[in-house]
């Protein structure tokens, strides 16, 4: 296994939650040390606080990956007396590295509100909210037929011919092609100055655009040829919708009262806050992670009998009443599941890579509520 830095991990985790994916002005990154910092012990948190770091720092962890932002609002300066001021020093002074994603983790595919989706046991129809539909591409390329499984399995690992719940999708056909290697070549068939006449596949597959490079990158990496031949056209299709939010249905409808209870025991919450008529059936259920007051329109254009969300303002309240939508408020905190989802998630990226890194999810209950 070889030794891995910031930059490593942190490009993993955006193989998961591409940074592109997030809201204009989140403050998504790395908010305190340097890519090439070394890292062995990465831990997941949902905040970053005084006594997160402190546990970072009794479990001699390098870099602290964070759902919301330790540096949301500019800081004029850094008070060492001050809450904020004693985390950096004692991240700096440690020589701890913090990387935060936060909306990009949020609307991701098997992001945070998949993640709550599925702790609830409810499947995923579709995004609440649309940001974007990903471009689609149309990768072919052309290799001999001794290496046609390395290439598609090369491609199946970048996350290519994924259609729906099928992955290694190609379509495969036959011919020849020909190629005269120059002087200066080490070609992996035939000899210098010499026309060769190979059997090859001519192999089409579709590559959503975030993962087009890395594609290439691992089909060139399988392939034998010193110069892989190639082609790249993009579709007039729309690929998978990305956005805030989930919505799907329970396996049968209950009263929202029954619901509400569900949802407590899932999420693990001592209370919880709803909003309707408890004798009401509900099965249409949309979620959004943190705070989503101001996508309560949108779940009920959505079709969603009860709307799942944290942080509930009080007009809100009113205003999903009068328009016939539930609500149910577990608290901002449910979104801690992000720490041993993504623990798992990363693990597995590392072990593929053979990085020599090892994840922790943080112990500490940053729920600031105390309930009676």
């Amino acid at each position: 296994m070889s030794q891995t830095t910031v930059k490593g991990v942190t490009s993993l985790l955006e193989e998961i939650a591409p940074k592109s994916l997030a809201f204009e002005g989140d403050k998504i990154g790395l908010h305190v040390g340097q890519m090439n910092a070394k890292v062995k012990r990465v831990m997941l948190a949902l905040d970053v606080l005084e006594n997160v770091v402190d546990e970072a720092i009794e479990n001699d962890v390098d870099l602290i990956i964070a759902h919301h932002p330790l540096i949301f609002k500019p800081l004029k300066s850094i008070q060492l007396n001050s809450e904020k001021g004693r985390i950096i020093q004692k991240l700096i002074k440690h020589d701890i590295n913090v990387y935060v994603a936060h909306t990009n983790l949020d609307i991701a595919s098997g992001g945070v509100n998949d993640m709550l989706m599925s702790q609830l046991e409810i499947k995923s129809d579709d995004v609440l909210v649309e940001t974007e539909r990903e471009s689609l591409y149309k990768l072919v390329i052309f290799v001999p037929t001794s290496h046609e499984d390395e290439l598609r399995n090369a491609l199946a690992e970048a996350d290519a011919g994924h259609i729906g719940n099928y992955s290694h999708c190609t379509f495969n056909s036959e011919g020849y092609g020909t190629f005269k290697p120059e002087e200066g070549t080490n070609p992996y068939i035939g000899s210098t100055d010499r026309l060769e006449k190979v059997s090859e596949l001519r192999m089409e597959t579709i590559v959503p655009e975030s993962k087009l490079d890395q594609a290439i990158k691992l089909a060139t990496k399988a392939h034998p040829y010193e110069e892989m031949a190639y082609d790249v056209y993009p579709l007039q299709i729309d690929g998978e919708r990305k956005g805030l939010g989930r919505i799907g249905k329970l396996p049968e409808s209950m009263t929202l009262e029954q619901f509400a209870n569900l949802v407590k025991n899932k999420f693990n919450v001592p209370q919880l806050r709803y909003v309707g008529d408890s004798t009401k059936k509900v099965k249409q259920v949309a979620v959004i992670g943190g705070d989503g007051n101001k996508f309560i329109h949108q779940a009920k254009h959505k079709g969603a009998d009860v709307l799942i969300t944290g942080d509930v303002y009080y007009h809100t309240a009113h205003d999903a009443l009068g328009m016939g939508l539930a609500l149910i408020d577990p608290g901002h905190h449910i979104e801690q599941v992000m720490k041993d989802e993504l623990l798992k998630l990363l693990t597995s990226k590392a072990e593929q890579h053979q990085l020599d890194v090892s994840f922790i999810s943080s112990n500490i209950a940053t729920e600031p509520f105390n309930f009676l």
